[in-house]
């Protein structure tokens, strides 16, 4: 698929098509992309492979063996690692896009390796995260819950936890953190594709009876309440501890203490310096935003990402139980416009 990047015209073009779904995102090719994509190659190509190769260490499994799988799923820098972090520290097994891992070995063209989910005997509940974009078009349009469904994880064992920030925060960030990796405007373009996917994936979840919690990363201004509410929601509030929370270090301890995340092997030019703040807490980080220009803000409302993003905090709102005071302080303006 051939976007030219520098014209908002052609972009809010593609937009349009992201949020039809249409079929043409999956059968046309996409181009190699230099260190990501060696392949030409039609995002359901790459889909297919994923797929087949999950299912190999899915299909002889029993349903009972597979654990209750929380899937956190968003738009890339929605503070969806601080969020695995969380959830490690609760003892439970939590792992970083192992299906993306699995995707970005396929744009090169490597052997794929299955991500072998342990038996629920052994850990009944699991959380594993997955964020959509950035560099190349095929991981900023891949359904990473359609993988894991088509490969045969039983569906009564998953739930999305789907994830959304405020647009022009994560859009900074992506132009901060990735700019060593792509050209601003390719990064504007797949930003705005990625953040109307990640709409899909929850519309996908609900048409599949996947149940679906939409959790907004300005809830973390209110960190310890946020979670704890979210932990009811997904109905495992025995799995709660403030310390997992607000204590990610002992005293003395330079490094968070958290041997439960579960990295993936993902090649070299996906080790983006800083990309990461190292904190002690899960909590919220302000992003300025005053480096974007008011062309890149009007591209945002232009192709619906600012419509995703309100109708993402009404979403919130409903699932988490805000009431009217709270709601206005995480999401202020936001609020009043919100779907």
């Amino acid at each position: 698929m051939n976007i030219d990047v520098t014209s908002y015209d052609s972009l809010e073009r593609i937009a349009d098509l992201v949020r039809q779904q249409h079929n043409s995102l999956d059968t046309t090719l996409l181009s190699p992309v230099d260190g990501f994509q060696t392949r030409t190659v039609t995002l359901e190509t790459l889909m297919r492979e994923v797929t087949e190769c999950l299912a190999e260490s899915f299909r002889h499994r029993p349903a009972q063996d597979f654990p209750m799988l929380y899937f956190a799923c968003g738009k890339a820098r929605v503070g969806s690692t601080a969020l695995s972090n969380l959830f490690g520290m609760t003892g439970m097994p939590s792992y970083y896009q192992p299906l993306k891992a699995m995707l970005r070995d396929s744009l090169v063209g490597k052997a794929l390796t299955p991500w072998i989910v342990p038996s629920a005997a052994d850990e009944p509940n699991i959380f594993s995260k997955e964020t959509i974009g950035p560099y190349v078009l095929a991981e900023s349009l891949f359904n990473p819950l359609k993988l894991l469904i088509e490969a045969g994880y039983p569906r009564h064992r998953l739930h999305l936890i789907a994830l959304d920030r405020e647009p022009a925060s994560a859009l900074a960030s992506w132009l901060e953190k990735l700019i060593s990796r792509a050209p601003e405007s390719t990064l504007l373009a797949h930003y705005v594709v990625a953040a109307l996917s990640a709409v899909r994936v929850a519309g996908y979840a609900r048409q599949q009876g996947v149940p679906v919690t939409h959790y907004v990363y300005e809830v973390s201004k209110e960190a310890v309440s946020s979670v704890r509410v979210l932990f009811d929601r997904l109905g495992i509030s025995g799995s709660f501890t403030e310390n997992a929370v607000t204590s990610w270090r002992e005293p003395g301890q330079e490094q968070a203490n958290n041997a439960r995340v579960i990295f993936p092997s993902e090649a070299a030019i996906y080790k983006v310096p800083n990309l990461h703040t190292s904190d002690s807490a899960y909590r919220y980080q302000r992003r300025v935003t005053t480096s974007l220009s008011q062309a890149q803000l009007d591209v945002l409302e232009r192709c619906g990402v600012n419509d995703a993003y309100r109708a993402s905090v009404a979403a919130c709102v409903r699932d988490l139980d805000l009431n009217a005071a709270t709601s206005a302080h995480l999401f202020g303006e936001w609020l009043a416009t919100a779907a």
